[in-house]
């Protein structure tokens, strides 16, 4: 069975960045599953995956602006500490992951800087402005559920819920 639009593929792989620094991992103990044509995965990732088998195995080199986009300054801002008044002081540290509301929705930051008068919160993609090397292997395949293929995405035991 190939990969083609509505397989559900379990794969390893392993994700770094240009300078060889490992991003991300999954093993084929447990490995990394989406549901294939519902755009789960990155674009370019997905493209490179289309018609593969079980045991193959590729190297896919994708640049920043194919996966989460260049770094945009425009996206770094400092906020007045009054506006985290309900946030507990612990939470508010360089790295924190933090809801915001936006014109656009609910968007998650990631908090840059910390003073005395501003949080400055990074609205990008943790991974944007990163070129992106992954080295895959295709551990299974199998038809997708009607379920899944209707919710767009991967089901797996006890750990769905809509």
């Amino acid at each position: 069975m190939s990969i083609t639009q509505n397989k559900v593929v379990s794969m390893s792989y392993v994700l770094k960045n240009n300078e060889g620094q490992v991003l991300d991992q999954a093993d084929e103990q447990q490995p990394f599953m989406y549901l294939h044509g519902s755009q789960n995965i990155i674009p370019t990732l997905e493209a490179a995956l289309s018609g593969k088998n079980v045991g193959d195995t590729l190297q896919v080199s994708i640049p920043a602006e194919q996966a989460y986009g260049e770094h945009s300054q425009e996206l770094v801002q400092p906020v007045p500490r009054a506006a985290f008044a309900g946030v507990p002081a612990e939470h508010l540290v360089v790295g924190a992951h933090l809801q915001a509301q936006t014109d656009e929705g609910v968007r998650v930051v990631t908090i840059a800087a910390v003073d005395d008068q501003n949080i400055t919160v990074d609205g990008n993609h943790p991974m944007a402005g990163i070129d992106l090397n992954f080295n895959v292997k295709v551990v299974a395949i199998r038809d997708a559920s009607p379920e899944e293929i209707a919710h767009g995405h991967v089901h797996t035991p006890g750990m769905h819920a809509h």
